[in-house]
């Protein structure tokens, strides 16, 4: 076991905002076994613990004290299923979008929709991951997880999980008490591609292939979507809200373009990005932050802001699209609390 703790880590570059941030400690576990000893060295030591993945769903603030833990376990292989189906296992670590990439040219359905969400593979259940129709509930086989309390590893089947839109049981009853280290997911050799949603079926050829959905998938949101790498993003800042029928009747009937989609539980689903951008936020921008110019869901982060001014900006966002539609927007991005 060869477990080696930074001080004073510099994590600016650990989380897509780009937000200025340091950690007391850091540690990368490469496996299970280095897990386990940076948890029992934390407790030893009292140390407060701040679990970090691809970075790419949350937002730091400019210090976490205690012990910063980022697996580092990276390996994926598959295993054959039932009939056409196939297993993948994918460690915590595994970039997701490289992980599409390479089951969709294999042939493999499942997760085509899903290309170029950022982040590893461990943080995908906690908040559910979706795009284009598709969400990683509709493919996910199991969980493996190991508690932070004890060390001890569990295994969660999807309902254990609780999904939700843009939910799980890893934001609610286990937030904060474990650590994801591997997915299962059960992907198709056979044909099912999912098109529905947008101008997607008009961008590939007919039957078009995992890998030709996937990559169009690409192209379409690198024509909406910053890329963090260049301006700092969390992806989608916000949830689209979903509003009681008649507070939506109502809406639509005010604002006929208003793009709506009913629920099975008789709730309808809202575009955020809509709201944000008929109250002419697109392309907003105050101090260090701004509504993207192209997408009015993603808040841009020019440089040299905090997490305080981000939230304050956020905040006015959502005062408003809440004074002009009467809703009231939900932050996507995860809050991390200074330990």
């Amino acid at each position: 076991m060869s477990l080696t703790l930074q001080a004073s880590a510099d994590l600016s570059r650990a989380n897509t905002l780009g937000l200025p941030c340091r950690a007391e400690r850091f540690a990368e576990p490469a496996n299970l076994d280095e897990l386990r000893a940076a948890l029992d060295l934390a407790h030893h030591e009292g140390w407060p613990l701040t679990l970090l993945g691809g970075g790419s769903n949350l937002i730091l603030p400019d210090r976490l004290a205690g012990l910063v833990i980022r697996p580092a376990m990276a390996e994926w292989w598959l295993e054959e299923g039932e009939g056409d189906s196939v297993l993948v296992h994918a460690e915590a670590a595994v970039v997701w979008h490289d992980l599409v990439m390479a089951l969709a040219a294999r042939g493999l359905w499942g997760t085509e929709n899903l290309a170029l969400i950022p982040g590893h593979c461990g943080a995908a259940p906690i908040q559910n991951i979706g795009a284009y129709g598709v969400e990683l509930s509709d493919v996910l086989e199991a969980v493996h997880l190991v508690h932070l309390d004890d060390g001890r590893e569990a295994v969660l089947s999807p309902e254990a999980c609780a999904f939700g839109y843009r939910d799980s049981v890893f934001k609610g009853a286990l937030e904060g008490r474990v650590v994801i280290t591997r997915l299962v997911l059960r992907l198709s050799r056979s044909p099912r591609p999912r098109l529905g949603y947008g101008d997607l079926a008009a961008r590939v050829g007919a039957p078009p292939s995992a890998l030709e959905v996937a990559e169009a998938v690409c192209a379409i949101r690198r024509e909406k979507l910053p890329d963090p790498a260049v301006l700092g993003n969390a992806g989608s800042f916000f949830k689209n809200p979903v509003v009681a029928a008649h507070l939506a009747t109502r809406l639509v009937a005010a604002h006929p373009a208003m793009p709506h989609f009913p629920q099975p539980d008789g709730r309808v689903k809202l575009a955020a990005g809509w709201l944000i951008d008929q109250c002419g936020l697109k392309g907003w921008r105050q101090g260090h932050f701004g509504v993207h110019g192209r997408q009015a869901l993603v808040l841009v982060h020019l440089g040299g802001g905090t997490a305080g001014e981000l939230l304050d900006f956020a905040g006015r966002v959502t005062e408003i699209v809440s004074e002009r539609f009467g809703v009231m927007l939900e932050r996507e991005p995860r809050l991390v609390a200074p330990a």
